[in-house]
């Protein structure tokens, strides 16, 4: 929806109080929260004089700023307000604000809250960061499996102006151990007097309170879920995961990944000053500025063959650069795979050998093409076919590589995204700088 900001800034420095609610409280939550962001403190502070504690947690669901400007946010507010905020969002959206603060502001707010909200609220900032338990919400509706679907229809009515959503009612036994899962469809359509049990699905996909996050979206993403429940060691219902909570998550993983393949330690941020953006890349450019002087000295030690044959400098460039660009697009072929579980499901030698025979067919076209150049450029068949040779044997190793690291760290549990573009680039800058004056110091009697 298009909306006019300067109107409704005006309104607030007018001190239109009534007009600029109906108006603002009109608009979607998400015009709400682009409205919220834009403006600045001070015509913040106007808007907390005006909506109520309820009306700006709405408004917060709305929000997509990054985690750490939250803090920003709370400060302007009167520490009351912001609690009594914070009471009336769902549990999991407080805890990642609440998340953001130290430990004495987090007490200090929960403190203030109502008891049985910051109970749920204290419990849920117990998890461990990035797990299920992190991410997923109380607000849920739950039934008793022994229950009929009229009674069962009673507790929805009343639980669901603060479940955050009743798509799916999730039932339970007498000690809350989940049992299974009925549709809201279902409990339309089945008669009042029918037990739930009866008509409750048993296989329920469930997810373990400590299971990564990122395992978490996999799942929801395969089943098509738009929640998903979390059990304990005992199967007791503790929470669940909306899918608004998991395109966050897949959102943030993708961040974190591309970061990765672009060699920086951690997300490099847009109001990052230069010195903090600096400290984030340097880590992986002063490893990549050491596997270079390898480079250099690699090419050091065939420095004989280079002065007997000036001409073979002038391909280094192009070979390296060939072979590079080959290794990383099998590296982001490999990553992809891994990330959507693709590979979960696919022999990984298969892959293997795929992206050989994907390699050989592209170092031959490669190969011949460089061949026809150097002729018609150079006219020296026997250094066309020594490029053409370099060329295609150096983009078989750097898709092979490009695609068996990744599987290897991830094999290793280690993060196949740290294998960045940058370090398979280099790695392949090293080889196939071995492989063309390796071939040239072998045929250097013939191309002399």
């Amino acid at each position: 929806m298009v909306y006019d900001e300067a109107h409704f800034i005006q309104m607030l420095k007018d001190n239109d109080t009534e007009v600029f609610r109906d108006a603002f409280l009109s608009l979607h939550s998400y015009d709400q929260a682009q409205f919220y962001e834009k403006v600045g403190p001070d015509i913040r502070k106007l808007m907390y004089a005006i909506l109520s504690p309820k009306e700006m947690a709405d408004l917060y669901e709305g929000l997509e700023v990054d985690d750490d400007e939250y803090e920003s946010y709370l400060k302007e507010m009167n520490t009351t307000y912001g609690a009594e905020m914070l009471s009336h969002m769902y549990t999991d959206d407080a805890v990642d604000v609440l998340n953001e603060l130290d430990n004495h502001q987090r007490e200090s707010y929960l403190e203030m809250m109502d008891e049985e909200v910051a109970g749920e609220i204290s419990e849920l900032l117990g998890y461990a960061e990035d797990t299920a338990g992190s991410i997923m919400t109380t607000e849920y509706v739950a039934i008793p499996e022994n229950s009929t679907v009229r009674s069962a229809m009673t507790i929805l009515r009343k639980e669901a102006p603060n479940a955050e959503t009743i798509y799916y009612v999730f039932v339970v036994d007498d000690v809350h151990r989940l049992t299974g899962v009925v549709s809201l469809r279902d409990l339309i359509i089945a008669e009042e007097e029918t037990l739930i049990r009866d008509i409750m699905n048993e296989r329920v996909v469930m997810v373990h309170v400590d299971d990564d996050q990122e395992a978490v979206a996999q799942i929801m993403k395969d089943y098509n879920f738009l929640a998903t429940p979390v059990i304990d060691n005992k199967g007791k219902l503790l929470g669940i995961i909306t899918v608004d909570d998991i395109i966050d998550v897949i959102d943030e993983e993708a961040s974190e990944d591309y970061s990765k393949l672009a060699g920086i330690s951690d997300m490099d941020k847009f109001d990052m000053n230069p010195l903090q953006s600096a400290t984030k890349r340097l880590p992986w450019l002063v490893v990549l500025l050491f596997l270079g002087m390898l480079t250099a000295n690699l090419m050091g030690q065939f420095e004989a063959t280079l002065e007997k044959v000036a001409l073979l400098a002038i391909f280094i460039p192009l070979i390296a650069g060939t072979s590079g660009n080959s290794g990383t697009q099998a590296l982001a072929v490999a990553i992809r795979g891994i990330a959507t579980g693709d590979l979960e499901k696919e022999n990984k030698f298969k892959l293997l050998i795929r992206e050989m025979f994907t390699g050989m067919i592209m170092g031959v076209v490669c190969g011949l093409i460089i061949i026809g150049i150097v002729y018609f450029w150079k006219g020296e068949l026997l250094l066309g076919m020594l490029v053409g040779a370099a060329i295609c044997c150096s983009i078989i190793v750097a898709t092979l590589a490009g695609s068996f690291i990744p599987l290897l760290m991830h094999r290793l549990k280690i993060d196949p995204a740290v294998a960045s573009g940058p370090f398979i680039t280099t790695l392949n800058d090293i080889t196939s700088i071995l492989i063309y004056l390796g071939l040239a110091t072998v045929f250097l009697s013939q191309i002399g």
